[in-house]
């Protein structure tokens, strides 16, 4: 039989996703507030200068750096968990 879920237990939350030129799966970036994040990695692929980006997250990776003009594109997703 299914294992029943109760709907108060399941949570929202979005991730950041970084998409690296040269590799096969994006970074997932968990952050305290992702729209400022998107917001902040949006301009910098406008940007022509090259930046060294280090971010501390709360998700399985701690800690990331990678260079602005490495990065192809940016996706923000929404998934629910259960707590």
């Amino acid at each position: 039989m299914a294992q029943q879920f109760n709907p108060q237990n399941i949570k929202k939350r979005t991730s950041i996703l970084v998409f690296i030129k040269g590799s096969t799966a994006p970074l997932v970036l968990y952050v305290e507030n992702p729209q400022e994040l998107y917001a902040e990695l949006t301009q910098l692929i406008k940007s022509t200068s090259n930046v060294l980006v280090e971010k501390e997250t709360q998700g399985p990776v701690k800690k990331v750096c990678f260079l602005s003009n490495q990065v192809a594109a940016v996706a923000m997703q929404e998934e629910q968990y259960i707590q």
